[in-house]
């Protein structure tokens, strides 16, 4: 086929063929009639006929494209049908006369008409964000099908085709007339020119056979997993299948998965991985793959542009233009030899290390022992207080070490905190590709190697041969473009004599750019292969010690006992934390929108300044006599209602329920209590009778012990009576189960409930729920518990305590979590004779419960709550992000409802707004991705199908907002 032949080709439009016209056609040809439905196309014009019992699809074809090639597309998808490892593909069906292809003529012009079985799924291009595995699924299918062809041939298969990589050079020059910006069309032509030139030296060694060549997310589609993740499965569409190179397939499909990379080129590399497991490439495909990706990028944009051109009314191009404009910006938004070492790594091709044995020293007067290397990483004893964030903070750190040892140096590899950047939805850039050293000015640097100076703004290079170091903060005697030898002189630190310089020192192999200073984590493993580590020029430890990652994991795993779950499959190391912010060891922050323990927030500095000092001065149990017992059961008494002055100190929550129980029954005599069902409070023997969550213990409602009755979920949502005024209807369950109670003639020994549904979501209990349910309890001699563990001490904004919404005053409360911001602390606050009522089976003690440190903490706590007004804070702060997260519900099918108030929030996801129909395996995922975006969140309630949103008090509104716009992010564009 010739080029002119090709040229032809790139300007046909569509075929001019209505709906009615193609009703027609199906009628007369095919005996299918039914609901008819136009298709995006490029070329071709596709319409969808729904006859009731079956879908089909019309494919319509210009006269220009040779029957032959259509034939090659038929046989193709029965060779696939008859391999049982191949993807599914489309049944072709012939028309009534027993043909697979069709000539028909509409208004004069003839055309080549077939009809395939409409393959049921989903496709891909429409969802902005897909997850990993869809990704590596997508690759995965890429290479079945590439395996599956690999045994096909066909005359027709030798065909002059524009989206042909082997030819992408001519027909990018044909194509880029249409792009009338002449400053884009030069940029994309030169990326075209750097492709080809990549690809040239690798074409003789890249694999030819019968390829798809098309295995996009408008091609393939879909069927959801168990966690409603897309996985492709079906393959559709063969109009570009060609002989072509196996490589350039793969190329492709990862060209098509770069919409939806957020602008990160390094997404599609599970793709790359699963396809190279199942049909492995060779080297010169792994090092021409990504190349032929920017070249298929090249040629998409300029396609399009000539497309509507020519066919002005073609909505399916227009809106694939802006799709193909993204892939093509992130394509080249990284260097190729980045890309390069990124593949030929995540296909388990190792690149020989740079060779330095034979380099001579960079600092030749200095002892490289004398180096102090300052951590600046994440876990350094150098940071506190958020000090991390103030200007230069490397910089003086490093100087201060200098001053005290002569020469300090920062560390290659490390991940530094001073680069962690708060509410960013893609990861800091904290990967240290380089080396900064503090020593006196005027000390001799001297060539490594062999070279040729370079100057570049303040930088000297010194370019060897595969190598090039680059140097700032030297005065260089040196010109540029000399050639230097390995050991001589280029210049001395910059500087006043006595005083201190800094040395900037950076190795790379890259080839016609600048390298950065920092990479970001997930892409350090390739930009540490082009800027090597400077171990060979300043000594082994400038290197930061590696992260132990999964080995870690497996270390807990092993001896951390199983039932104690860890948040993520692949959690994040979190090993600091500041404020309402979390910090993993690679400098990733987090905004932690979970944790109600550390109530005050991360890393308080004045909690910290009080326990140390109490520590240093006394620590032991309750049964001495100290200042801070007093005064902490004082406050503690101080904050609950008139009459409830006694004060039990704990160390959990737990054991402050589990308390609460004993008291009611050595008050009352009796033991048969009242609880709700899907609540939770605490693991001890007593608390976990009446915990009935059966997201915390699937076999809660069947193990429960007899002296537990567990009564309706007040649940105003989802629950058997819905809305505020429901509270006389739940009282009919309770009142039952009080009836049984006084059957058995046992007598009651109480009724224990969060005063807000804090396990399911904080839900709001019915209006006057709890002051009908408390009378009748205590109308029969029981006690009532108010669990507040969860919900209580400020965090519900409006009300210190949650059981002040509902108007009520309990016989006992119980508290813990964030009373001690993160360290082992409960309460039970009750009467004095409910209290004095344990007496009869005993005294009490708690080892760590009262102890002086843990009053302190307690009492500090309180401190920092008033201070810093964080009730006040949760109250308005919250308020805002209520209404943030109200406003999804109007944009968001999925999103049910948002329950609570203040910093005690609940989010609903429902697959359906009339059933409630919980969206369970959705939440997870959702909660999945937010942790990519950088927020920390986990489901809850019974069908774990709410976010339960409690973070510390001390959230700002910019962090409310970053929660809220991450949350859009997700439901926009998909988990």
């Amino acid at each position: 086929m010739t080029d002119e032949t090709l040229a032809r080709r790139l300007e046909l439009p569509r075929p001019d063929v209505t709906a009615a016209e193609a009703a027609e056609i199906l009628e007369s040809r095919y005996g299918l009639s039914g609901v008819i439905n136009e298709l995006g196309s490029q070329q071709d014009r596709n319409y969808r006929i729904d006859t009731g019992e079956h879908r089909y699809v019309l494919k319509i074809c210009h006269m220009a494209y040779e029957t032959l090639e259509l034939e090659a597309q038929n046989a193709a998808i029965r060779h696939l049908g008859a391999k049982q490892e191949a993807p599914r593909v489309p049944r072709v069906v012939a028309s009534t006369d027993g043909q697979e292809i069709v000539a028909v003529t509409v208004r004069d012009e003839t055309f080549q008409v077939r009809v395939l079985e409409y393959l049921e799924g989903e496709g891909l291009t429409h969802h902005h964000y897909l997850p990993t595995e869809s990704v590596s699924a997508l690759g995965a299918l890429c290479a079945r099908l590439a395996l599956a062809l690999a045994d096909f041939s066909h005359a027709g298969l030798d065909r002059s085709l524009q989206w042909d990589l082997r030819r992408a050079g001519p027909v990018a020059v044909q194509l880029l007339s249409a792009i009338t910006n002449s400053a884009a069309r030069d940029r994309i032509a030169k990326t075209m020119v750097s492709a080809v030139r990549r690809v040239q030296p690798y074409a003789p060694s890249l694999r030819l056979q019968a390829v798809h060549h098309d295995v996009t997310g408008d091609n393939v589609v879909s069927h959801r997993d168990g966690h409603v993740r897309l996985i492709p499965d079906g393959v559709i569409d063969f109009g570009d299948i060609i002989r072509g190179w196996v490589v350039g397939d793969l190329a492709v499909t990862c060209a098509s998965l770069l919409h939806h990379a957020d602008g990160d080129p390094f997404y599609v590399l599970p793709a790359i991985r699963a396809y190279h497991e199942i049909y492995p490439l060779n080297g010169e495909e792994l090092r021409a793959l990504w190349p032929l990706v920017v070249a298929r990028a090249v040629i998409l944009v300029a396609s399009s542009e000539q497309q509507i051109s020519i066919d002005p009314e073609n909505e399916y191009v227009r809106k694939n233009l802006e799709l193909e404009r993204r892939i093509f910006d992130t394509a080249i938004s990284t260097p190729f030899d980045v890309m390069e070492a990124a593949i030929l790594k995540t296909a388990g091709v190792s690149v020989p290390a740079v060779e330095t044995e034979a380099w001579q020293p960079l600092l030749p007067d200095l002892d490289l022992q004398q180096i102090a290397f300052v951590d600046l990483g994440v876990e350094s004893q150098h940071f506190a207080a958020g000090n991390w964030f103030q200007a230069d903070m490397d910089w003086r750190l490093l100087a201060r070490a200098a001053a005290e040892a002569g020469v300090a140096a920062t560390r290659y590899g490390e991940y530094r905190l001073t680069r962690a950047n708060l509410r960013s939805m893609t990861p800091s850039a904290t990967y240290a590709l380089h080396t900064d050293v503090c020593l006196p000015a005027g000390t001799t640097v001297a060539a490594p190697f062999a070279g040729k100076i370079e100057r570049s703004n303040h930088t000297l290079v010194v370019a060897g041969e595969g190598i090039k170091l680059h140097l700032a903060g030297l005065d260089a005697s040196v010109e540029d473009g000399a050639v230097v030898e390995p050991g001589q002189a280029i210049g001395a630190i910059s500087g006043e004599a006595s005083s201190l310089g800094g040395l900037r020192v950076q190795l790379c192999t890259l080839h016609g750019a600048e390298p950065p200073l920092f990479c970001m984590p997930h892409q350090a493993f390739a930009w540490s292969q082009l800027c090597p580590s400077p171990a060979a020029l300043l000594g082994i430890g400038v290197e930061a010690p590696s992260s132990e990652g999964a080995d870690l994991l497996n270390r807990r795993q092993a001896h951390f006992a199983v039932p104690q779950k860890h948040y993520y499959d692949n959690p994040p190391q979190m090993e600091r934390g500041w404020k309402e912010y979390l910090f993993d060891v690679e400098g990733r922050a987090y905004l932690d929108m979970v944790n109600n323990v550390t109530i005050l927030g991360h890393g308080h500095p004045r909690l910290a300044e009080a326990v140390s000092e109490q520590w240093l001065r006394l620590n032991t149990n309750s049964r001495f006599h100290f200042t801070a017992i007093a005064e902490f059961s004082e406050r503690l008494a101080s904050l609950a209602p008139e009459g409830l002055d006694t004060v039990f100190l704990v160390n959990s929550g737990s054991e402050a329920n589990d308390l609460a129980l004993r008291l009611a029954w050595a008050h009352t005599g009796a033991r048969d209590t009242l609880c709700l069902l899907e609540a939770y409070h605490g693991w001890t023997v007593g608390s976990d009778a009446v915990s009935t969550s059966i997201a915390d213990n699937p076999q809660a409602l069947t193990s429960r012990p007899e002296w537990v009755y567990p009564v309706i979920s007040p649940n105003i949502y989802r629950g058997e009576f819905r809305g505020p005024d429901s509270a006389g209807d739940y009282l009919q369950s309770v009142l039952s189960a009080l009836g049984t109670i006084e059957e058995k003639g046992q007598g009651l020994a109480g009724f224990i409930a969060e005063s807000v549904y804090g396990n399911a979501g904080g839900i709001s209990l019915p209006d006057g729920y709890l002051a009908a349910v408390y009378a009748q309890v205590r109308a029969r001699g029981g006690v009532c518990i108010a669990d507040e563990v969860q919900v209580g001490y400020g965090r519900l904004g409006h009300y210190f305590w949650g059981f002040e919404q509902q108007g009520v005053v309990p016989d006992i409360i119980t508290i813990a979590k964030g009373m001690g911001n993160g360290h082992p602390l409960g309460a039970v606050i009750t009467t004095r004779a409910i209290a004095e009522s344990l007496q009869k089976e005993g005294y009490f003690f708690s080892s760590a419960g009262g102890s002086p440190v843990s009053c302190v903490v307690g009492m500090t706590v309180l401190d920092i709550l008033a201070d810093e007004s964080l009730q006040e804070n949760a109250r308005l702060v919250g308020d805002h992000l209520k209404r943030r997260l109200a406003a999804l519900v109007d944009r968001h099918p999925l999103v049910g409802a948002v329950h609570g108030m203040g910093l005690y929030l609940g989010l609903e996801f429902v697959r359906d707004r009339t059933t409630l129909e919980p969206a369970t395996e959705e939440t997870a995922a959702i909660c999945s991705r937010l942790l990519d975006l950088g927020v920390i969140m986990q489901p809850t309630g019974d069908h774990l199908n709410v976010l339960k949103i409690k973070p510390p008090l001390c959230l700002t509104v910019e962090g409310a907002d970053f929660f809220a716009d991450a949350l859009e992010k997700v439901l926009s564009d998909g988990w």
